[in-house]
Formats: C-alpha cells, sequence, structure tokens
C-alpha cells in the first residue's frame, strides 16, 4: 500500500475519532469529568440505529437526528442527578472516575440483558462500496462518516466561538471560579455541556454503526483509544483531541499496513504510555500544578 492511499485512511479514519473524542474532552474541560462511560454511551446509540435499521430500514447517519437529541437529554438528566452530588468533594476528579466507571458497567450489563454480548452491525448499500481516484481507493462508509464528522466538528467549533453559551462554556473551560463570579450559571452551563458530549456521543455511536462491528463490552476498547487521543492532545483541549486523532489514525493506519492490524491498538497504547512519561499535560493542555 503506497504512503498517499495510508494517508487517506488515516485521515478519514482520524476524523471520526476527532469526534468521538471532542465529546469526552469538552466534559473534562468543563466539569473535570474523566467520564469512563463515554463509550458505553456511543454504544447505546449503536444499539438505538441498529434498531431503527432493522425495523425502519432508517439510514444510521439520518439516525443522527434522533440520537443526537435523545443523547443530549440522557446526558442533561444523569448530570443533574448524579453529579451535583460531588461537586464539592475535594476528591471530586477522582469520584467522577468512580462514577463514571459503575455507570459503565450498568449500560454494559443492560445491554447485554436486551441485545445479548452478539456480534452487530448496521449494513446500508454504501457499506460495501468504495470510490477509486487513480490507484487510490476510498470506503464510501469511511468517507462518509468523515465528512458527517468533519460538519459536527464545525459546528461544536462555531458553537463555542459564536454563541452566548458557547462563550459561557469556554469561560467555564478557563476558569470555573471566576466565570461564576461574572455572573454564568455554571450549573446550567455544565448541564448542556454534559448534553453537548452526550449528543456527540450519539453522532459517533449511529457513525460507528455501520464502521465496525460492536457488542456490549466493546466500550472498553473505545475507551482506551479516547483516552490515548485526549491524553496526547491535552486534556480539556479540543483542538488538541483532534490533533491527536489525526496523528494517531494516520500512525496506526501505517502500523497496520507494516505489521498488520493486530498490532493496531499497541499505537494507541504505547502512545498513552509515552506522554504521560515525557509530557504528562498533552501537547496542547496546561501544564499541571501542585
Amino acid at each position: 500500500m503506497n504512503w498517499v492511499q495510508i494517508l487517506v485512511l488515516g485521515l478519514l479514519l482520524g476524523s471520526v475519532y476527532a469526534m468521538m473524542a471532542s465529546g469526552l474532552t469538552l466534559l473534562f474541560g468543563v466539569m473535570r469529568v474523566v467520564n469512563l462511560a463515554h463509550a458505553a454511551f456511543i454504544l447505546i446509540a449503536s444499539y438505538i440505529t441498529y434498531q431503527l435499521f432493522e425495523n425502519l430500514t432508517l439510514d444510521p447517519i439520518i439516525s443522527l437526528v434522533i440520537t443526537m437529541p435523545l443523547m443530549f437529554g440522557l446526558g442533561v438528566v444523569i448530570y443533574l442527578l448524579l453529579f451535583p452530588r460531588i461537586e464539592g468533594s475535594p476528591r471530586y476528579v477522582e469520584m467522577t472516575v468512580l462514577l463514571t466507571f459503575g455507570l459503565a458497567l450498568v449500560v454494559e450489563g443492560l445491554l447485554t440483558f436486551v441485545f445479548t454480548g452478539t456480534f452487530r452491525s448496521v449494513r446500508p448499500d454504501y457499506v460495501s462500496t468504495s470510490i477509486h481516484v487513480g490507484n487510490i481507493f476510498i470506503p464510501s462508509n469511511q468517507l462518509y462518516a468523515s465528512a458527517v464528522s468533519f460538519v459536527l466538528l464545525i459546528g461544536l467549533w462555531a458553537m463555542l466561538r459564536f454563541t452566548k453559551t458557547g462563550t459561557a462554556i469556554r469561560a467555564t473551560m478557563q476558569n470555573r471560579g471566576a466565570a461564576q463570579i461574572v455572573g454564568v450559571n455554571v450549573k446550567r452551563i455544565s448541564a448542556i455541556a454534559f448534553g453537548t458530549g452526550m449528543a456527540l456521543a450519539g453522532a459517533a455511536g449511529s457513525l460507528l454503526s455501520f464502521l465496525f462491528p460492536f457488542f456490549p463490552g466493546k466500550h472498553w476498547q473505545w475507551i482506551a483509544l479516547l483516552l490515548s487521543l485526549i491524553v496526547l492532545g491535552g486534556m480539556g483541549s479540543i483542538k488538541g483531541a483532534v490533533i491527536g486523532a489525526l496523528l494517531l489514525a494516520i500512525a496506526s493506519a501505517v502500523v497496520t499496513d507494516t505489521f498488520g492490524p493486530t498490532w493496531s491498538p499497541i499505537t494507541f497504547y504505547l502512545t498513552l504510555f509515552l506522554i504521560l512519561l515525557v509530557r504528562p499535560q498533552g501537547l496542547f493542555g496546561a501544564k499541571l500544578r501542585l
């Protein structure tokens, strides 16, 4: 496989990974929530998409108009029910790890009970087609998923940059206490941010449903991958999450081409290990202070 083909495949998947990671890093930036259940909620959206496709033949890309609002609402409810109870804790970040770890186990158990542990996938017509440009082939499903991810990332950037709610979210990410002093309703903004992160998880679930087979325990593989992306880019940095996702996806494509797909996951885990040793704050994260 030539290097152009590797670059194309890496960028296509990298944009999807970037959209997945953006929701996770948004939650950490606004509320310091390390959401280990993020990938489990992605799977909820994948199963919703699967049911819509099987029962109503609804295209998985069109199903975003259902999964995103549903997951936004679920995110707001989960935040309001669980997280205000622990916000005053001196070990708040550590408690979010334990809380979301428990949520991930609950979601996995419920999905296994309802859908069993069988592998599922959504198979629209374009899953088995590709576009050829000279010697380069572009899988149609990856191209469509990448295009949708790019549009959503642009939408997230525009919301954060040009709306009052986005400005409040950015202020809260920079300094939660100062934002509250100048009149930002931090609890409301946190709920909206959590819902937005969950809406992005909903979009990711719909897109992943036709990119990869999935089953209830799959979320542990995805959360490990996502954590490596946001640690490389810098916890809380959306720009870092996007750049980290693109870099690691290209590196993973190179490893797959050179050594085979079995070795691809080690790209993410080795990067996570090395970045924590060399630069714990990531490429674009603020340096931690004691």
